[in-house]
């Protein structure tokens, strides 16, 4: 019987922290001009999430590719770029990601992007089959910050340079005659830093 009790107690003081969550929620959605969702904004005293399809280029912090072009949405409708940010409790993720396309090979987009992310530090290159995004919130003295491959094959290729909470990543896979690739920027914090 006091589990029960103690249950219906628990339940009740998550629903009363939800309800007062909630009151002091704030949503914000911007609309493009085709009714579709650009920009969505959520504030809570316990953190927030915004996510926006507009993401500018300069924000991946990497150039992009002479020639290439943005991607479009695919066939279910997905775009593909973004930009989001989710903090709360002293903790953050930001995460940027573009996708281009070029009819250039694979080999030529690599090679250039191995050049480009040299300013960050030792480029990791890495063979895959899907994209390895594996962000890190920096704890003291717990494990390494250091980069490292998933897998280890795969007709995709992925650079990634800086550290867990601090990356810079550049995707690149076959497509047709030419390439596709993503441009993703990922930066985590702790309780001590700022995105």
């Amino acid at each position: 019987m006091w589990g029960t009790r103690y249950r219906w107690a628990a339940g009740a003081l998550a629903l009363g922290l939800g309800i007062v969550s909630l009151s002091a929620c704030s949503i914000n959605v911007k609309k493009q001009q085709d009714g579709q969702d650009k920009q969505v904004d959520i504030n809570t005293p316990l953190g927030g999430i915004h996510v926006s399809k507009e993401v500018n280029p300069a924000d991946v912090g990497i150039a992009i590719y002479p020639g290439a072009r943005l991607k479009q949405k695919n066939v279910t409708g997905e775009d593909k770029s973004a930009n989001v940010n989710i903090t709360g409790f002293g903790y953050g993720l930001k995460v940027v990601a573009l996708e281009y396309e070029s009819d250039d090979s694979p080999a030529k987009v690599v090679d250039y992007y191995k050049d480009q992310l040299k300013k960050y530090g030792d480029v990791l290159v890495c063979h895959t089959n899907h994209l390895d995004v594996n962000p890190d919130v920096k704890e003291l003295n717990k494990g390494s910050d250091q980069l490292t491959c998933q897998g280890g094959a795969g007709v995709n290729v992925e650079l990634k340079v800086g550290t867990k909470e601090n990356q810079h990543i550049v995707a690149v896979e076959p497509e047709g005659k030419g390439s596709s690739f993503s441009l993703v920027y990922v930066r985590t914090h702790g309780k001590d830093a700022e995105l």
